[in-house]
């Protein structure tokens, strides 16, 4: 039996960090996406930018400070086991200041550098659209 859908679609914001041609992932812990690799991101608030969330939720997520964040793609995916459906808009952050932390261990189990040829899986859904779509981070 599949789970019904229990919300509209949400806005999600992904944060791609580039550091040295790398960029960073998380494996994820909780139910939702739990074993996968997944960037920075979070839900878009009330009122709040796209770059003020990936702002946000980068320091949040990794306690690395964002320099610039640009606009770059989106990516819509369904998650009927779960009843979600989200439109995640994706950021690329090409300089932030600090190492990543696992500031939120209930979440994330690490934070890794990787690159964008060989990415480890499985990946969370929104990644793994954004890198299948063929779209590749400025840098990498």
């Amino acid at each position: 039996m599949s789970t019904p859908q229990t919300e509209a679609p949400r806005v999600g914001v992904g944060v791609i960090v580039v550091r040295d041609g790398l960029v960073l992932l998380g494996r994820r812990l909780g139910a939702h996406g739990q074993g996968t690799w997944a960037p920075p991101g979070g839900h878009l608030e009330f009122g709040e930018t796209p770059e003020d969330c990936a702002r946000r939720e980068l320091q949040e997520e990794t306690g690395l400070v964002a320099r610039e964040v640009l606009a770059a793609t989106w990516v819509n995916n369904v998650f009927a086991d779960v009843g979600r459906h989200y439109v995640t808009l994706i950021t690329v952050v090409p300089a932030a200041d600090g190492e990543p932390r696992a500031m939120e261990p209930e979440r994330c189990a690490e934070w890794r550098w990787f690159s964008w040829d060989a990415l480890p899986q499985p990946l969370f859904a929104p990644a793994a659209s954004v890198h299948a779509s063929g779209w590749r981070p400025p840098g990498v």
